[in-house]
């Protein structure tokens, strides 16, 4: 094949397959819905550390979407090879929180159907969508889980502490348990009367308990 029959070919002529009015639009939007998206994101994140980056790719992602799906559209053996390109490529990266999840394919999927013109699909669907992580995700439950580690002298400091939590608290279970000589160390799942915590100083102060530490989590983890 020559540069003559390259030029010839329909190369030149796909290149005006999606006119720039309608690339702009789309890509405006998009960048609309990814900002959305990441500002839904910010408000519902619940983790330990917050990512900025993160945010951010959710907007590129959305706009990256958008451009790939209307090159998509625009030639039938561009999709061909677009998919084949696509299909080598892995992400390494860790997802901490199962809830980003969620938010990746959000961004695709309105990427995806906003390139291939359903605009009011796009649009309604991602207001929809963020209206119910923000109900959700921000709803607060009735009561807050809490970790209660103790470390008794012997089994009568024990005794005395669990009878005690088991009066100032709403409900207690003991998860681990673990013995040496001269020291008992309990870890209790606690859940709270009210907000007030000044019981674990009285706790502390009971014959036989050398420490008491209350911490406080989102209740997610296993056991």
């Amino acid at each position: 094949m020559t540069f003559n029959d390259i030029f010839k070919s329909d190369f030149l002529d796909n290149i005006t397959g999606v006119t720039i009015p309608d690339m702009l639009i789309a890509l405006v939007l998009a960048f609309c819905i990814g900002l959305f998206i990441f500002l839904v994101y910010k408000k519902t994140f619940s983790g330990v550390m917050y990512s900025s980056s993160f945010g951010v790719t959710l907007v590129a992602l959305t706009m990256i979407t958008t451009l790939v799906i209307l090159a998509v559209t625009s030639n039938v053996v561009l999709s061909l090879g677009m998919v084949g390109a696509l299909s080598i490529v892995r992400f390494r990266t860790a997802i901490k929180e199962p809830l980003d999840i969620a938010f990746l394919f959000w961004s695709i999927a309105a990427g995806i159907v906003l390139a291939a013109g359903l605009v009011l699909l796009s649009v309604i669907g991602s207001l929809l969508i963020g209206i119910m992580l923000l109900v959700f995700v921000n709803k607060k439950s009735h009561s807050n889980p809490y970790i209660v580690v103790l470390q008794c002298e012997n089994k009568a400091g024990e005794d005395a502490a669990v009878a005690y939590l088991k009066q100032h608290v709403r409900k207690s279970v003991t998860k681990s348990k673990t013995v040496a000589r001269g020291q008992i160390e309990l870890n209790m799942d606690i859940r709270l009367k009210d907000d007030n915590t000044d019981f674990i100083n009285d706790l502390a102060d009971l014959e036989g308990v050398k420490q008491a530490v209350l911490v406080s989590y989102n209740g997610d983890y296993m056991g």
